[in-house]
């Protein structure tokens, strides 16, 4: 049995402009294209679909995709994989939603003596769930970049890389408090903020501005990256797009 695009649009959700794209780019080619032009999957090509759309949700490019399918064997094997890593990321999100409730929990307690709820604490337990180094690998997107991270984290310690985490954490942290206390993304203060972030960025590479605007747009649009900011607050991984945008256009003149 085979399907024609558009009905295949309508199951999988994904629009037949992307189902296009992915031909194009050799990651999910129909089973055969019809006379009349029209593209037609059958039931290989659907469960490959299902494969591209499993990875996406973690968080991977569709390079990465494209190197995972074409590598894999066994496709039964393959989907155990993939079963295995959505338990993961089940468990990691099952760990941020804790760590949001927690923090939830603390804010209203802060709040019950009427003052303001614009600090956000910072106890151990903050950081549980949320680790950067959980979609660190998402920097194949920027394969320059990921490489000196590569190369850098080669010849640090556990204690080293640790310390990294907790750092770009509570940098993310900071932002977060900037954006409860009302600051617009191009104030002094939210901009000196991605100032010292992007200075972070450049000891390991500098970065032009394009690509610091990638990097921007991938809090919103990379599923572990955008979950790692919305744990810490909702509307962070907008946030830091638009400030990174405004600082990135300053950069520009």
């Amino acid at each position: 049995m085979a399907w024609p695009t558009a009905q295949v649009a309508r199951m999988s959700g994904v629009t037949a402009r992307r189902l296009r794209h992915y031909d194009e780019i050799g990651l999910l080619p129909p089973a055969w294209i019809g006379a009349n032009g029209h593209r037609y999957y059958e039931e290989r090509q659907l469960l490959r679909l299902q494969q591209i759309l499993v990875l996406r949700a973690l968080g991977l490019g569709l390079t990465e995709i494209g190197r995972i399918l074409a590598e894999q064997v066994d496709e039964l094997e393959a989907l155990r994989g993939h079963h295995r890593r959505l338990l993961a990321e089940r468990d990691r999100l099952d760990a941020l939603a804790g760590t949001v409730a927690r923090t939830i929990t603390e804010l209203e307690q802060s709040g019950t003596d009427g003052g303001p709820m614009t600090r956000i604490n910072r106890p151990e337990n903050l950081f549980e769930g949320v680790r950067p180094d959980q979609y660190g690998a998402n920097l194949r997107e920027f394969p320059e970049l990921a490489a000196e991270v590569e190369r850098r984290t080669a010849t640090m310690t556990g204690a080293e890389i640790e310390a990294g985490h907790r750092a770009r954490t509570a940098q993310m942290i900071r932002l977060a408090e900037l954006m409860a206390a009302g600051e617009p993304v191009d104030s002094d203060a939210v901009q000196a903020h991605i100032d010292a972030q992007y200075r972070t960025l450049a000891e390991i590479r500098a970065v032009p501005p394009e690509e610091h605007r990638a990097i921007g747009r991938a809090c919103v649009e990379n599923g572990q990256w955008r979950a790692a900011y919305e744990a810490i607050a909702p509307g962070l991984a907008a946030y830091q797009r638009d400030a990174i945008e405004v600082y990135a256009a300053a950069r520009d003149n």
